[in-house]
């Protein structure tokens, strides 16, 4: 490959007798075992999710960030996020359930528990405001300070 240089190249099956289709992993790390360059490759898939995860749900790509430590301090939040909404549970609905999902909460019911408890609060703050006669310009001011 005089294009890119020299290349380890690794052809794995997934069965013993090679009965089906390779798979070609090539690598720049020259000094590499095949196992590790497996055991690398494998990594792929969680990788690939927790992008996407961080992307659609902890506004891991939704910063414009001007240095280097703030693109850390970014990402760590974003980290620590998708860390939180996976250790939250849930009270789905049954007509949130999903037969894929049987036994084990989706993050789509993890996400709607918490928006409807975060909702529930302002709402119990709101309520808790108008009881000591605030007025609805006050309870506003609360919520939304200039």
């Amino acid at each position: 490959m005089k294009k890119y240089g020299k290349k380890r190249l690794v052809i794995v099956h997934e069965q013993e007798d090679l009965g089906d289709e390779p798979r070609f992993l090539i690598t720049d790390a020259l000094h590499w075992e095949c196992r590790k360059v497996i055991q690398t490759w494998s990594y792929r898939w969680p990788i690939e999710v927790f992008h996407e995860f961080g992307k659609q749900l902890t506004g891991l790509e939704s910063s414009q960030v001007r240095n280097e430590e703030a693109v850390k301090r970014h990402f760590r939040l974003s980290c620590i996020a998708q860390s939180l909404l996976q250790r939250a549970s849930c009270q789905g609905q049954k007509s949130e359930k999903f037969k894929f999902a049987q036994t084990k909460q989706t993050i789509g019911q993890k996400v709607y528990s918490l928006t409807r408890e975060a909702l529930k609060q302002l709402l119990s703050l709101v309520e808790s405001l108008l009881a000591q006669g605030q007025s609805c310009q006050q309870v506003v001011e609360v919520l939304m300070p200039a």
